[in-house]
């Protein structure tokens, strides 16, 4: 895939599918930044691991949901590099529980680690790039931001919410050359869901028409795609990776 701009900033690149973003998007040529909230040693661990691969990396330390570290971030990066050639807004968190037992603030730590979070730096993002006229970001939603899911109300509505807003910034940032997209995974076979039983496994498996779960790989190609010169004319799109369980 061909890029014309010269770096990332991936945020929740520890571990599971941001890992596997940072990775793959680093084997294209891009300087990846690797951001982390608390897994200091699994970030170090992905920048070895690409330059082993002879890629170019760094970490960044900081919390999406901290509005300040977040902005404070991208100078850095931008002082750093001259530049931020594209962002991908990673980083989330889960809080699951039925609705009647979801207190407010249970739902509102979703909100802002996922949609809040993403929001700033999305927004931080086209201040960024909007001088060159130049930039692509791809912000990471759920298949159930489309379809819901039971004991996920936080969850879904900070994902649905990252999908609706992915349009609007789309919409703003057209005419200044930045293109913003999202991607809706479906079941991922990533860390968390190996501990899973294989009749649960199966249960899952058969509620998807390619009959598996997809790799962190699929998604981080995906990404890729929406963030290359190959996607010049794609933005305010969602881009489905879920093995056509949800088709809509």
């Amino acid at each position: 895939m061909k890029f014309s701009g010269k770096n990332v900033l991936v945020t929740g690149a520890s571990r599971g599918i941001g890992a596997e973003i940072a990775k793959t998007l680093a084997g294209f040529g891009l300087k990846v930044w690797v951001n982390y909230r608390s897994g200091a040693a699994e970030a170090d661990a992905v920048k070895e691991a690409i330059e082993a691969d002879g890629g170019t990396a760094a970490v960044i330390g900081f919390d999406v949901c901290d509005e300040a570290a977040y902005i404070d971030a991208i100078k850095t990066i931008v002082s750093s590099d001259g530049e931020l050639s594209y962002l991908v807004n990673n980083a989330g968190i889960t809080n699951d529980k039925l609705a009647m037992r979801m207190k407010t603030e249970d739902f509102m730590s979703v909100i802002n680690a996922n949609l809040t979070a993403t929001f700033v730096g999305s927004r931080e993002f086209f201040k960024a790039a909007r001088k060159k006229k130049f930039g692509a970001v791809v912000n990471i939603a759920s298949i159930v931001g489309e379809t819901g899911n039971a004991g996920q109300t936080n969850y879904t509505a900070s994902k649905g919410g990252v999908v609706a807003m992915t349009k609007s910034f789309a919409h703003e940032s057209a005419t200044s050359g930045i293109r913003y997209n999202s991607l809706t995974p479906g079941f991922i076979s990533t860390e968390m869901t190996e501990v899973l039983s294989d009749e649960v496994k199966d249960a899952i498996n058969a509620k998807i028409p390619m009959s598996r779960m997809g790799r962190a790989s699929e998604v981080a190609q995906a990404t890729a795609f929406l963030l290359s010169d190959h996607a010049s004319y794609i933005t305010g799109e969602t881009l489905k990776v879920n093995g056509g369980m949800n088709m809509a």
